[in-house]
């Protein structure tokens, strides 16, 4: 069987994944492009009206403006439109606390000038959406500390390193790529990051385990064509299982709507990355620690 030489295409593929996340973290600075947090991080109030016939943005847009209290332009409203189905999602900054009698004038307004089929709400307050995003980058930060405290007691500090670095190489890219396309992050989103996470340790770890047993095997190869054969022996299975979460992730992106557009996006994208830098991030680092601590030779 061929194997192919991925190990030694990482001199042209890692400038290009540093090249990605200093991309993606200039994209994360408010300044340049910022996050499209949802009121669960902001705090606020968010309309879903499904409306009889189709209804223009424009028209919902004048009827909030005229609604508007002193401290608010709710002209400048996010309003998304869920094609197909004359349904909008209007999100407000609106505070339920101090603004309730402005939220129930939006809605009986809305009632009265558009035939509406149908209307929800949902409301957070400043405190709680507090709460929720501290909570969610507590979440993330927490499993990457686990995961290199596990990894290392599991297998060595330089494959702890090299795991922790694919993941968060994973999800800068995700969170850049949100940025850019200002695609809402919300709770459903933070679930998706962390679920980015174990799924690109899982692809890790199976081909550092696979390095460990050849190793073991064989002490005489040299590190470079250890990694190599790892990988390649892991591919089938690597490529097997990325395109069948590939599937049912396409499908929830074609058709689990708009509430659940972030979660798909950051999961498809987790899938194309995760499965790169399980071969193109997470190993150049182990190949260079272990170079450097004088453990294998270059081969």
């Amino acid at each position: 069987m061929r194997q192919y030489d991925f190990l030694g295409k990482a001199k042209y593929l890692v400038p290009i994944s540093i090249i990605l996340v200093v991309a993606s973290i200039v994209l994360l600075i408010p300044q340049v492009r910022g996050l499209n947090p949802g009121i669960e991080f902001t705090g606020g109030t968010e309309f879903t009206i499904k409306f009889a016939g189709p209804v223009e943005i424009a028209d919902l847009r004048g009827v909030l403006a005229g609604l508007s209290p002193e401290s608010t332009d709710l002209g400048k409203s996010a309003i998304q439109d869920v094609s197909g189905k004359n349904t909008k999602v209007i999100t407000t900054q609106l505070d339920v606390e101090a603004n309730q009698s402005t939220i129930d004038q939006i809605e009986e307004t809305i009632i009265a000038q558009f035939e509406v089929e149908d209307i929800n709400r949902r409301s957070i307050g400043k405190q709680v959406s507090r709460e929720l995003t501290q909570k969610g980058w507590q979440a993330v930060l927490l499993a990457l500390v686990v995961i290199l405290v596990y990894v290392s007691w599991r297998f060595r500090l330089r494959y702890a390193i090299g795991a922790v670095a694919s993941v968060t190489h994973d999800v800068i890219i995700a969170l850049g790529i949100f940025a850019l396309f200002k695609i809402q992050v919300n709770l459903p989103t933070i679930a998706a990051f962390l679920t980015i996470v174990g799924y690109s340790l899982n692809d890790t770890i199976v081909i550092f385990d696979r390095i460990r047993e050849n190793i073991k095997m064989n002490k005489k190869r040299s590190i470079f064509d250890t990694i190599n054969l790892s990988v390649n022996q892991s591919l089938t299975r690597t490529l097997n299982t990325s395109f069948t979460t590939f599937i049912p992730v396409l499908i929830l992106f074609l058709f689990g709507g708009t509430v659940l557009r972030g979660f798909s996006v950051a999961l498809f994208i987790g899938v194309v990355v995760g499965t790169y830098s399980s071969m193109y991030v997470a190993n150049p680092i182990l190949y260079a620690w272990t170079l450097k601590a004088g453990g294998a030779k270059k081969g």
